[in-house]
């Protein structure tokens, strides 16, 4: 075998050592390249994901036509609050789990922001059992999770038929469908200024006073 200038063969430990040496820096790169290619698989992703830190809404769906009574008497109607971002969910005042902590966070999320912001959004919780959802009963629940003045309470007294026709175009499962005052669907959607849903958040999982605060604040530039 022919010597390169500058190495000879008769110093096999040398050879050993620089083939060491190019190995360990192949590895290197390889590592390299491997890590930037993750990375920008990362970066490809989180710039796929939505901009809303709740789960975006299954395509452009629109806020369903109502007008309820709220537990003042107030007449709420969905017609009149385009321009307004709508926050909404489903309670049960009777229920012990998840809808105080919804109304509370819900509360507590509203007296965060600015007196300019709260103007621009319309919270609302729906009755899912208005038979159970008297004025008094909704009063007491607002008060004990500190969230009077601050949810416009709907349904409460409605009859049931009207009701009913309601929770389906909101595709929900009531109380008073499953039996359970802790048994329905409660989760809080947030609808834009055109009355488009854009997000959703679930107690116990995204629903926390940072993540509504963003979602809200992101649908009010819409």
């Amino acid at each position: 075998m022919r010597e390169m200038p500058g190495l000879s063969m008769s110093h096999p430990v040398t050879w050993i050592a620089v083939i060491a040496a190019a190995g360990l820096l192949v590895v290197a790169a390889l590592a390299f390249a491997l890590g930037r290619a993750g990375e920008n698989r990362a970066a490809e992703q989180l710039g796929s994901a939505g901009p809303y830190r709740g789960s975006e809404a299954p395509g452009r769906i629109a806020l369903p036509d109502f007008a309820l009574a709220d537990s003042t008497g107030k007449v709420v109607r969905s017609r009149r609050l385009r321009g307004r971002v709508v926050l909404l969910t489903f309670l049960d005042s009777q229920c012990t789990e998840s809808c105080p902590l919804i109304a509370s966070q819900v509360a507590r999320t509203l007296d965060a922001l600015t007196p300019r912001e709260r103007s621009q959004i319309v919270p609302i919780a729906t009755s899912t059992d208005p038979a159970e959802d008297s004025r008094r009963s909704v009063r007491v629940f607002l008060r004990r999770n500190r969230a009077v003045g601050r949810l416009h309470y709907l349904g409460g007294g409605e009859p049931v038929a009207r009701m009913r026709a309601l929770w389906k175009r909101f595709h929900i499962l009531s109380s008073l469908e499953s039996g359970q005052d802790t048994l329905h669907s409660a989760p809080v959607r947030i609808y834009d200024r055109s009355g488009v849903w854009v997000a959703t958040l679930h107690a116990g999982a995204d629903l926390t006073r940072a993540n509504l605060a963003h979602d809200l604040r992101l649908a009010l530039l819409s």
